[in-house]
Formats: C-alpha cells, structure tokens, sequence
C-alpha cells in the first residue's frame, strides 16, 4: 500500500478529523501523515502506525510520544482528542507489530504509551 492510500485510510478511519484537535480535514485543512510511534523511536510506515493529523497538530507534536501529546491536547490546547480511538489504534499497532516481528525498540516505546495512555480518563 503506498502512501497517499495509508493517509486515506487514516482519514477515514478518523471519520475526516485531526485525531489530536478534532478540526475537519478540507481544503484549507489538509490532513498529513502522523506516525503513532515516531520513526526516530523506530515506528515503521505501516498503515497501523500511520494516523491523519492537521499540519498544526504534525508540526507541533514533533517526536513528542502520543499519550503525552494526547494530554496536552486535552490540557494545554483545550481540545478534545479522540481518547477511545487512539487507544484503538495503540492496541490495533500493538497487535500489527507481534505478526511483524523484530521491531524490538517499537514495540518497548508503545509498550510504555499504553500503559500512559491507560492512566489518562477519556
């Protein structure tokens, strides 16, 4: 799957939203491609660690963790962030990792996300 058909699926598994801030995506608001692990901590491109973001919510998380980014979103920025839904896909990635194979320092990054993201009430 290439990369224009993983931000699609991403968007409409988001139902057309930024994950993060909740802004629907159109013409003034593209979305981007987001990795729930970031590839510096060794997420892959793989359709289960790719999320549709604002460029404003992209740009500002950086390589900022995503239980972490979740809270400031919630905290800092007063917006609401899909809790129930980023969960989902921590766990869905989770699972696309253990068939994947190897991926050793992915798959300890996300561990310590979920049990962060398991603390934060949606």
């Amino acid at each position: 799957m290439d990369r224009t058909a993983r931000l699609s699926l991403a968007v409409d598994r988001q139902a057309g939203r930024c994950l993060w801030c909740g802004r629907r995506f159109g013409p003034l608001i593209p979305p981007t491609t987001d990795h729930l692990v970031p590839r510096l901590k060794g997420g892959p491109s793989i359709a289960a660690n790719e999320v549709a973001a604002c460029r404003r919510c992209n740009a500002d998380r950086g390589h900022t963790g995503p239980a972490e980014w979740f809270d400031a979103c919630r905290r800092q920025h007063d917006w609401a962030p899909q809790a129930r839904l980023l969960a989902t896909l921590l766990h869905e990635l989770d699972a696309e990792l253990d068939g994947l194979g190897g991926r050793r320092r992915a798959k300890s990054y996300l561990a310590g996300q979920l049990r962060r993201i398991g603390r934060i009430e949606p």
